[in-house]
């Protein structure tokens, strides 16, 4: 992902002029737009020329949306891009005709200026436009035309259409409900956004619900902070995955610290139970605190009716991954305990050293926000920052109504 605090050599123009130039170059056409989004040092615009401090949950990119929907109609209209042949990996170095295809398309989404279409050479011109282009979609923009890059690259244009009207009214509806702190989490972009008077503070990766056990759509308000929790596993985790884990792994509870107990608070021992039944069900489940744990070493609590929260994960490796959608419902936080300073900041008592101490202690803690935070767990698949830089993702649990995008 891209960082936040990074934003290239180009200078952003303000959103009111951005807007009135914006406005002439679509009269022009998409070869003027193009024009006055770029600034080239190395003949591409690379991943690091779209980052902004702009949270998606903004008047002003709900407003930019009317813009990007303008661009792409005249793109639908124009016949779209090319399909570009997954023959092979393309990389810098690689001559092909493919290449040749590759530049018209990165020309029609504005990632690569006209001036360059023809050449069948993967020069460091196409490397850099395909880094823009798979920031802009969520891909770790390595430049290396893989597999999921060439389905990004080949989901037509009338399609992303599609993805902007409707995302529009979303981003809308809830950029007006917004209050001056806030946490966003974006679902199909596995990634969550902490917003403080209109700017993003920090942008975190996460690891969201898979697409059989999603994550809800939700508005509520952060009030806790649990250090070092227990983790009770949901009914449905003991149905679906832990009975049938102690039918192949008999030591799997005893391995991950994890304790039965009755209805009368009494502990059970694993073997004393009949795990070719549902007799499982009945007990409650407990994995104690520690490294371990699968909740990590932190706890974020909101009300909800679905059981979910935010929390950290002892298998930091799941934030590396291109599909981060591998959760029961439930929000892992990479970077969690700056997370954490943001929400207990006006907290009395908890300054950045106690959180550490807390954090290192062992020692179960839990923490009530002196003021709560809101939190929005959303579903945006297409947004436009200010300057017309358009982003997409996958429409993983196919709420936008075009099948094309469920999986990649």
């Amino acid at each position: 992902m891209i960082d936040p605090a990074f934003r290239g050599p180009r200078r952003t123009l303000s959103f009111v002029a951005a807007m009135a130039v914006a406005a002439a170059a679509f009269v022009a056409g998409p070869a003027a737009a193009q024009e006055w989004t770029q600034r080239f040092d190395n003949g591409g615009l690379d991943e690091r020329t779209i980052a902004t401090s702009r949270p998606v949950l903004s008047p002003e990119i709900a407003a930019a949306m009317g813009l990007a929907i303008l661009d792409y109609q005249n793109i639908v209209a124009s016949g779209g891009w090319p399909v570009v042949p997954a023959d092979a990996s393309l990389r810098i170095g690689v001559t092909s005709l493919t290449v040749a295809i590759l530049r018209q398309r990165l020309i029609v989404s504005h990632d690569l200026d006209p001036s360059l279409a023809g050449s069948q050479v993967f020069d460091s011109y196409v490397d850099a436009a395909v880094r823009r282009f798979q920031a802009r979609h969520g891909i770790p923009a390595d430049g290396i035309v893989g597999p999921t890059t060439f389905a990004a690259l080949n989901v037509p244009a009338d399609v992303r259409l599609t993805q902007l009207v409707t995302n529009r009214q979303r981003l809308q509806d809830l950029s007006a409900t917004t209050r001056p702190r806030y946490v966003m989490v974006n679902l199909p972009a596995a990634e969550i956004e902490v917003v403080e008077n209109g700017v993003v503070v920090s942008r975190h990766t996460a690891v969201v619900g898979r697409v059989e056990r999603p994550s809800p759509i939700l508005t509520s308000e952060i009030y806790e902070v649990n250090f070092n929790p227990f983790w009770t596993v949901p009914p449905s985790i003991i149905l679906r995955d832990l009975i049938p884990l102690m039918q192949t792994h008999p030591t799997y509870l005893t391995d991950q610290h994890i304790r039965m107990y009755n209805g009368q608070g009494q502990e059970v021992l694993p073997q004393n139970v009949d795990w070719y039944s549902n007799e499982a069900t009945r007990y409650t489940f407990r994995q104690d605190p520690g490294d371990f744990n699968s909740l990590g070493s932190v706890r974020i609590n909101f009300h909800n009716q679905y059981s979910v929260y935010l929390h950290d994960t002892p298998n930091k490796t799941l934030f590396g991954n291109d599909y981060r959608f591998d959760s029961s419902g439930c929000v892992r936080v990479q970077n969690v305990r700056e997370l954490i300073n943001f929400l207990l900041r006006d907290t009395a008592g908890w300054d950045r050293a106690r959180i550490d101490t807390a954090f290192a202690s062992g020692e179960r803690t839990d923490v009530r926000l002196s003021t709560p935070v809101q939190i929005f767990f959303a579903y945006v698949t297409a947004w436009s920052n200010e300057d017309g830089v358009v982003h997409f993702r996958d429409d993983i649990y196919a709420m936008d109504g075009v099948g094309a995008l469920a999986q990649r």
